[in-house]
C-alpha cells in the first residue's frame, strides 16, 4: 500500500482507491499534479479500482451539480448527484445488505452521492432507500470497477475492501 500524489507513484501498482473526500478538490490536485491523464489511462486499461464516496463522483460517466471544470474518469455508467442524499448535517449509518456478503455491512453516508441513472452493464451490489422514498444503488460494479456511495474505510469492517483485493488476486 502506498499514497498516490505524483505519475511517478503509479508505477507497478496492481489497483488502485480513490478514496472519500471533496470530489472538486480531488480532481484540481489530479490535474495539478499532473496525475490525473497517466491514471486515467490505467484504469482505461483495466486496473481495478475502488472508489468510495468522491471516489464514485470521479469514476461515473456522468456528475450531476459539480463544477463546470471538474473531470471524472468515465469508468462507469452511472449518473451520480453531488450530495444527492444531503448536505453534512444529513449524514446517517445504515446496515446494508450487499450480494455476497452474509451479514448487513455498515454504511457510513456522509453528503453521500446519489446513483440516479444506472447503465445496463453495472452490476448493482447493494441497495438504499433514497431521500425520494424509491431504492437507490450504493454500490456498484462494472469490470473492473468497484463503488459506493458510502464509506467503507470509516468502519471495522473490510468485507467491501475484501471484495476490492479479490478481484485483484
Amino acid at each position: 500500500m502506498r499514497l498516490v500524489k505524483t505519475p511517478n507513484d503509479l508505477k507497478g501498482l496492481e489497483g488502485i482507491v480513490i478514496p472519500g473526500g471533496e470530489s472538486t478538490t480531488i480532481s484540481m490536485l489530479l490535474e495539478s499534479s499532473e496525475t490525473y491523464e497517466p491514471l486515467s489511462k490505467l484504469l482505461s486499461e483495466g486496473m481495478p479500482v475502488l472508489g468510495t464516496c468522491a471516489g464514485m463522483i470521479l469514476l461515473a460517466d456522468t456528475v450531476l451539480d459539480g463544477r463546470s471544470d471538474q473531470k471524472s474518469f468515465d469508468q462507469i455508467e452511472l449518473t451520480v448527484r453531488r450530495n444527492g442524499f444531503g448536505r453534512q448535517i444529513a449524514s446517517f449509518e445504515r446496515d446494508l445488505i450487499v450480494e455476497g456478503l452474509e451479514e448487513p455491512f455498515p454504511g457510513v453516508f456522509i453528503r453521500a452521492p446519489l446513483a440516479e441513472r444506472v447503465g445496463p452493464n453495472v452490476q448493482v451490489l447493494s441497495t438504499i432507500e433514497s431521500p425520494d422514498g424509491e431504492g437507490t444503488p450504493v454500490l456498484c460494479r462494472q469490470r473492473n470497477v468497484l463503488v459506493s456511495s458510502f464509506h467503507p474505510e470509516l468502519t471495522n469492517d473490510t468485507r467491501i475492501h475484501r471484495i476490492f483485493v479479490d478481484s485483484i488476486i
